[in-house]
């Protein structure tokens, strides 16, 4: 083929690439007919390109991560891209989509009117398509993570190893410590991101829509987390750029927002290192539709408070050491709440290693979970301390060091409901652990994964028959119950007599008597 053919293909080409992305827009609803005309031109305008033809082939708007690679391929070969790599790619791909959204203005006014006309799960309904459908959150990566179920003492686990949130590149590494660094905007989670065109250390926006609610007489905004490590994974944040804090307000907020949204649930992070999340610095919850391990499980000593009589109570058969508490008036479990919160902050139990502060510096803090379950309304109080010693640098209630080679990283509000968001470097690890069982190759001579040879030969004579049929569920069925241990490191009181008698005594502090002790005080 001549050169003028081969460009007259490569035209073809990627004049078909551009009518299957407004195609795309039209099929999902994020264009109307009328919008097509003006997409094209945005998506020209892009890609630097002057004239467009409209392909005699029909326009498929089916594959969007295909259209998309074309696109950027283009603009890779017309030096439109810094560097053809993965972080300006996606800077410049979030780019493209933007040209097939609508405005902030109309995509908040169609929501509030299904939320009104329909129903609040019906405006979920709508937000969370359109999140996916504008490529904020990138369906074709989520669905390569890796995920299972575990079953243990506490119930079903999840376990997911997160591939779809993209590694950077040494080149964008270099450039992002060499770029000036911006306060604009301050934070991944602040509102100045909607739009944002992104720059090698701060990931593109252009595509991302904010609906802004009201919660305890102050603004916030309501999302969805680009990863989603679980169905309709939303994040619900402060129209402020304030720190994370949890206090009375905490508890009036989450039930705010599970007021106006019954079918989510929502929690909060706790607000000090170690046992908090990875953004301290704004103030910000997480939620969404879906039930998990610790949300099934049951109560297993009942309580009750004299001045709480309307209030079902409990400590909870979990790892954690949670107290849930239910009622069908939201204002008990928020007044009650405080009171445990308030306690919680100051109170000292030597004999169960529990200390308020050191030095100075705070330790107790609580990880609050709100949700409506049938006519009533839950919340469970998981209480949290980040005391640290020479043996547990990183945290006495922390996985411990004989668990970091699967999960070191902070115990945040989504692993304490019982979900294990776990490193992408697991992927490599475990299909070499599965090789080096099945050939029976010494673990330890490797590098990458010397780290897993005590675990691997603790578990191995559990199992008499490995084969390559089974050695990938093994593993998986493994590193499941290291996560229930990580769990129950976190934990303050352990799941035993002595960890049980230490969760009760600071629970008598609040007032709470179990069924035994309040037959005894009679």
């Amino acid at each position: 083929m001549t050169k003028k053919g081969e460009k007259a293909m490569e035209k073809e080409v990627l004049n078909q690439a551009i009518a299957n992305l407004v195609c795309y827009g039209k099929k999902t609803g994020l264009l109307h007919e009328e919008d097509m005309r003006y997409a094209t031109n945005q998506i020209l305008d892009a890609l630097k390109l002057d004239e467009f033809e409209k392909p005699e082939k029909a326009c498929d708007g089916e594959d969007l991560e295909g259209t998309l690679k074309i696109l950027l391929d283009a603009a890779a070969e017309r030096g439109i891209l810094e560097e053809n790599s993965t972080v300006y790619r996606d800077l410049f791909d979030t780019r493209l989509m933007n040209c097939l959204m609508p405005r902030p203005s109309e995509v908040i006014g169609t929501f509030w009117e299904i939320y009104e006309k329909q129903s609040p799960k019906a405006a979920t309904d709508y937000y969370y398509k359109l999140s996916q459908d504008s490529d904020y959150i990138r369906r074709y990566r989520i669905v390569k993570d890796m995920k299972w179920v575990t079953k243990t003492a506490y119930g079903d686990l999840d376990i997911t190893v997160n591939l779809s949130k993209p590694e950077k590149d040494p080149k964008a590494i270099a450039a992002a410590k060499k770029a000036k660094q911006s306060g604009y905007p301050k934070c991944l989670l602040c509102r100045e991101n909607e739009g944002y065109a992104g720059r090698a250390n701060h990931p593109a926006r252009n595509n991302h829509r904010i609906i802004p609610i009201t919660v305890n007489n102050s603004e916030w905004g309501f999302q969805y987390s680009p990863y989603v490590y679980y169905n309709e994974h939303c994040i619900v944040f402060n129209g402020q750029h304030v720190p994370m804090k949890i206090e009375k307000a905490t508890f009036i907020k989450l039930f705010d927002f599970v007021k106006a949204f019954p079918h989510y649930f929502l929690g909060s992070n706790a607000d000090l290192p170690i046992v908090g999340g990875s953004i301290l610095t704004h103030d910000h919850f997480q939620g969404g539709h879906y039930t998990f391990a610790m949300a099934k499980a049951k109560m297993e000593i009942e309580l009750h408070h004299e001045e709480f009589a309307d209030v079902e109570a409990g400590i909870v058969h979990w790892p954690m050491s949670v107290l849930r508490t239910r009622s069908k008036n939201p204002d008990r479990l928020i007044a009650l709440a405080d009171r445990v919160l308030t306690a919680w902050r100051t109170y000292t139990d030597e004999a169960a290693f529990v200390f308020a502060e050191t030095d100075g510096e705070p330790h107790n803090t609580i990880t609050p979970i709100a949700r409506k379950n049938g006519d009533f309304y839950e919340l469970d109080l998981v209480l949290r301390n980040n005391i640290t010693t020479a043996e547990y640098p990183m945290g006495v209630y922390h996985p411990h060091p004989e668990l970091h080679h699967i999960k070191k990283e902070n115990i945040g509000l989504i692993e304490v409901m019982g979900l294990a968001v776990l490193p992408s470097r697991l992927k490599e690890e475990l299909a070499l652990l599965a090789e080096y069982i099945l050939e029976k190759k010494d673990i330890r001579s490797n590098e990458s994964i010397e780290k897993h040879a005590d675990w691997v030969e603790e578990f191995l004579p559990k199992y008499p028959n490995i084969t390559k049929e089974n050695v990938d569920a093994i593993l998986k069925e493994e590193v499941g119950q290291v996560f229930a241990k990580v769990l129950e490191d976190a934990g303050v009181y352990k799941c035993n007599k002595e960890g049980r008698e230490g969760f009760l005594r600071f629970l008598n502090q609040v007032g709470f008597l179990t069924e035994a002790e309040g037959q005894t005080e009679n």
